[in-house]
């Protein structure tokens, strides 16, 4: 008799020009993943089941594939792979973009390759936020979009919520920090090493980069959740979180913790962190100016957070993982 496990639906988008290699790696991708975590033989880990869901002109998407068939309930995550075309107008079709804005208002974590990474700035939900894409497109994303943060040199901007990638291969990385995320670190490595493909060791190494929990149902909450990582969990208090949620601040902390595992301050020192964690890879800021970005007045202190939840004090942090600019701009 197998084991019961939870089903986390991952969803794929299929949309005008949208790279079909993408699409079918990525679903061979988890499939892999599943079987590498059946091994174990663990309750805890979830059945990740991938769906198809086609945009055509005018319509909302429907889905057209279902590796796991059973009752409809809500993505997990959407992927919006890349296109080898480039992007047109068209793939921006009103019903999509209003689907998009959906599935991220109901909780799923959006990640963009390429062309992706400009149909979540079509949608708005890139606006104020960090990303990044494809160099051939960084000059008119800039101009298009331009209440994006746009960090071009950046192979992949991981925001928690929404995640963007520069290459049209980066899909795979795409993939497994989704892995990452839901099946931990050990299973996405394996994952990558059966593939062959390239994977940040850091997540293994260090633990797995900040992933919060957004598919709770409390609207509230993830109100909250879509504001902190908006503005970095920078100058923010307890009353302020609390009036963003609607709520007075004993129940806000109630529901807060009940929905993401984790206390508004633990929830923050996480999110700063992450943050940090992406600078440190890919910039070479000094590591006083990256504590004061991601919010922290006090360099120790900001030090002592970091080293608690990596393991790794931010200088021998860089020097495991951090990327030369040279290599930045050449991948």
């Amino acid at each position: 008799m197998g084991i019961e496990r939870a089903v986390a639906e991952l969803g794929v988008l299929i949309y005008p020009g949208a790279q079909l290699a993408a699409v079918h790696g990525l679903t061979d991708l988890f499939g892999v993943a599943n079987r590498i975590a059946a091994e174990h033989q663990s309750a805890q880990l979830p059945l990740l089941r991938v769906s198809h869901w086609q945009a055509e002109a005018g319509h909302t998407p429907q889905r057209v594939y279902d590796s796991h068939p059973g009752p409809d309930g809500t993505l997990m995550a959407l992927l919006i792979p890349p296109s080898i075309g480039g992007f047109c107008e068209g793939q921006a079709s009103a019903p999509l973009i209003r689907w998009l804005r959906q599935q991220h208002a109901d909780g799923a974590t959006l990640g963009g390759v390429c062309v992706g990474s400009i149909l979540l700035a079509e949608s708005g939900l890139l606006d104020g936020r960090s990303a990044t894409t494809h160099w051939t497109s960084a000059k008119q994303f800039a101009e298009r979009y331009p209440r994006v943060k746009l960090n071009a040199d950046t192979p992949i901007v991981d925001d928690g919520d929404l995640i963007t990638t520069a290459g049209l291969m980066a899909w795979s990385e795409l993939g497994l920090r989704l892995v990452d995320r839901l099946l931990g670190p050990s299973i996405a490595t394996g994952t990558a090493r059966f593939l062959v493909v390239e994977h940040s060791d850091s997540a293994s190494q260090c633990g797995s980069n900040f992933a919060p929990i957004l598919s709770h149902g409390d609207a509230a909450i993830l109100k909250v959740q879509h504001w902190l990582q908006a503005n970095g969990a920078v100058e923010v208090s307890l009353s302020v979180m609390a009036q963003q949620a609607g709520l007075e601040e004993r129940t806000f902390l109630r529901r807060f913790r009940a929905a993401t595992g984790l206390k508004p301050t633990e929830y923050c020192q996480h999110l700063r962190v992450g943050k940090a964690r992406e600078m440190l890879e890919f910039t070479n800021g000094t590591i006083d100016h990256i504590a004061w970005t991601v919010g922290y007045t006090d360099p120790s202190a900001f030090r002592a957070t970091f080293r608690k939840i990596t393991g790794l004090a931010p200088s021998d942090y860089r020097s495991k993982f951090g990327v030369s600019p040279a290599a930045v701009l050449a991948r």
